[in-house]
């Protein structure tokens, strides 16, 4: 069987969907650790969660400037 070959704007679409998946995970672990933070009043651990979210849109904002070489 013949593996089919995406073109470039699919590939492109398939990646949106799927880093879209990263963007709204980390938006939402850094919501829950500002929900801590403010209503649960557990400062350290509402922190601890800030900052991974913060890693895991750090990890997506390298995957798209790695794949797509966006330069300034």
């Amino acid at each position: 069987m013949k593996k089919k070959r995406l073109t470039r704007q699919e590939e492109f679409d398939i990646m949106k969907l799927v880093l879209d998946k990263f963007l709204w995970l980390g938006f939402g672990i850094m919501t829950f650790g500002l929900y801590s933070m403010a209503v649960l009043y557990d400062i350290t651990r509402g922190f601890w969660f800030m900052i991974a979210g913060a890693i895991i849109l750090i990890v997506f904002l390298i995957l798209i400037v790695k794949e797509y070489e966006i330069i300034k």
